[in-house]
């Protein structure tokens, strides 16, 4: 579980925020086992001190651009990479080759590259991804391998909670056979949901996400579960928009969000057992 570096962005405020040391030494005090973000040696450094894996990520334009990124990802001791590929008027004959060079380029560096379903990249529908997604295996013979953020697809759909397992675990072999989820919790309308009311108890929509949660650990743990390992972050950001202005504040919703997640994650594992 890995907390997102962003979700810390002008905490306490944006007078007062607090110095990266600050920040890593809250995410390990609060029982995260990692640090969602890209990677710079001051954050390697930091993390290293408390104990903390790296998980990675960055908006890719091009592989001119992306490949050196790559390589200081690797340097600094990063294993996982997420990708946010592209742009939103990105056709997936463009999108589909780039992915397949990332993540063979990313293997190639020792990397576990993984495509994110997202806004404003060519991911950011169900459409657009399936085709992408068909190209990869097409081109690879093998599933495109996929950070999943089921948030923007939801929104993009508008569905409602008694729809959200049926249309959004559509994907189960990609989903199993991803080792990356950024949960951002979400309804139909807002890709990012409060996690509590500001006084401690759980908002009627993200006690309505929740269940989505557990079937989708459901059913990656009913797959070949990939490395053993499932990597995790509680995606809620405090800035572009996601938080709305008269939200809680985020990082105690993100600590309370991996408290909720690692009970549906238990749920999941009494499922299967």
């Amino acid at each position: 579980m890995c907390a997102a570096l962003w979700s810390l962005e002008k905490h306490p405020s944006a007078g007062r925020e607090w110095s990266l040391g600050r920040k890593v030494a809250a995410i390990a005090a609060e029982g995260f086992d990692g640090i969602c973000g890209y990677v710079s040696p001051e954050l390697k450094t930091a993390a290293a001190t408390h104990g903390l894996r790296l998980m990675s990520g960055f908006d890719c334009g091009d592989l001119a651009t992306a490949l050196p990124r790559l390589r200081a990802q690797r340097d600094l001791g990063v294993r996982f990479v997420n990708i946010q590929l592209l742009d939103h008027d990105t056709p997936p004959a463009v999108a589909a080759p780039l992915a397949v060079k990332l993540v063979r380029d990313g293997a190639a560096l020792g990397l576990a590259v993984h495509i994110e379903t997202h806004r404003d990249t060519a991911t950011e529908t169900p459409e657009k991804f399936d085709e992408i997604a068909r190209r990869y295996r097409r081109a690879t013979g093998r599933p495109m391998p996929v950070t999943w953020d089921h948030s923007h697809f939801a929104v993009s759909k508008h569905m409602l909670p008694p729809d959200y397992s049926a249309r959004l675990l559509a994907w189960p072999e990609l989903i199993q056979r991803s080792q990356m989820f950024h949960l951002r919790p979400f309804n139909s309308q807002h890709c990012q949901v409060p996690v509590t009311d500001g006084r401690g108890r759980l908002t009627p929509e993200f006690r309505d996400y929740l269940p989505f949660v557990e079937d989708l650990f459901a059913l990656w743990l009913a797959g070949p579960r990939p490395g053993g390992e499932l990597w995790v972050c509680p995606e809620l950001g405090a800035s572009v928009g996601y938080h709305v202005s008269t939200n809680p504040p985020v990082w105690p919703d993100a600590i309370r969000a991996r408290r909720e997640i690692l009970v549906a994650w238990r749920r999941a594992l009494a499922r299967q057992a």
